[in-house]
C-alpha cells in the first residue's frame, strides 16, 4: 500500500508532540503559521466553525451554506463529533500567551 493512499492516516504523533511543546498562545500561533499554508489555516478555522455550529444544533445543510463548504465536509465533522473525536467544550478562548 502506498503512502499516497488517501485512506491511510499519517502518524501525527510528532506534530502533536511539537504543538504540545509550545509554551503559550503566541508560540502556538507561530507554530501553526510555520506548519500550515494559509489555505490549511483557513481549513482549520472552517472545521472549528463547523463543529461549533453543529454543536449548537444547526443542520448540516445550513452549516455548509454558512461556512461556505461542501456538505461532505460538514458530514465528516458531524461524524467526528458523533464518534467523540472532538470536544466542543474545548472551543473556549482558552488562556492567552
Amino acid at each position: 500500500m502506498s503512502d499516497s493512499n488517501p485512506h491511510t492516516h499519517p502518524d501525527l504523533s510528532p506534530v502533536a508532540d511539537y504543538l504540545l511543546a509550545q509554551s503559550g498562545k503566541a508560540q502556538m500561533l507561530d507554530a501553526l503559521q510555520a506548519l500550515l499554508t494559509p489555505y490549511e489555516q483557513q481549513e482549520l478555522v472552517n472545521r472549528l466553525e463547523i463543529f461549533a455550529l453543529l454543536s449548537a444544533g444547526m443542520s448540516q445543510r445550513e452549516v455548509a451554506k454558512t461556512v461556505g463548504v461542501g456538505i461532505a465536509t460538514v458530514t465528516r465533522g458531524s461524524k467526528a463529533l458523533q464518534a467523540g473525536k472532538f470536544d466542543p467544550q474545548k472551543m473556549t478562548s482558552g488562556t492567552s500567551s
